[in-house]
């Protein structure tokens, strides 16, 4: 193990604290009020998207010319302070992992840096690789994955991905990576450990030195 790889948004902070659903409506109103979607194709507009390209974006970019960097500063600009706190036992977990440790979000660098801010974990963590990191193209295409195992120097078997969606799991078991899953989800063989949150990751570290 060299480096860990954390996911963002519903991994270092549980997802019933609703900070995704702030996003949501964001991306809603911007398909509504700037690029002029009707209201009632935006539901069934962005599951074709997701299935088709990953992400929403991506879709938009394609079939609407959007520019990517205006809908990622509109989408996350979000309140967090009355959702995310200083997690003081997120904040000792991580500093337990003698390891370099990394953000791998969906989303944009300066969503990270306010969600790291606001849990008050920002620096331990040496990179943030965001959507931008292929041009765009989002987990769980291999392309980003195999970008920021180029940036660290590594190979995958260096590596331990933490992440909430199994199917962002799957790409980094493709690469050879030790895999954490944080939530709840039906076994899979490419998930190594499942884990309740993301504190319990030193947890697991510990076995697998010991």
């Amino acid at each position: 193990m060299k480096k860990f790889i954390f996911d963002l948004d519903n991994t270092l902070y549980p997802q019933e604290l609703n900070v995704f659903p702030l996003i949501d409506e964001r991306i809603n109103r911007y398909m509504t009020e700037y690029v002029g979607i009707p209201e009632e194709s935006v539901d069934s507009l962005r599951k074709f998207y997701w299935q088709e390209y990953g992400v929403t974006l991506n879709g938009l970019m394609i079939h609407y010319q959007v520019n990517p960097e205006e809908y990622l500063e509109y989408v996350h600009d979000v309140d967090l302070t009355h959702l995310l706190k200083p997690n003081i036992q997120l904040r000792k977990a991580l500093e337990q992992i003698a390891f370099p440790k990394v953000i791998f979000t969906n989303g944009s660098s300066n969503h990270a840096r306010n969600v790291l801010s606001a849990l008050s974990v920002l620096d331990l963590f040496e990179d943030i690789f965001d959507v931008r990191v292929a041009s765009f193209k989002p987990k769980p295409f291999p392309e980003p994955y195999m970008n920021i195992l180029a940036r660290l120097d590594v190979l995958g078997h260096d590596c331990v991905m933490i992440d909430d969606l199994p199917e962002n799991l799957k790409t980094a078991k493709n690469l050879k990576m030790k895999t954490i899953l944080v939530g709840e989800s039906p076994n899979h063989e490419y998930i190594d450990v499942q884990i309740e949150r993301a504190c319990q990751v030193v947890e697991i570290v510990e076995m697998w030195q010991g």
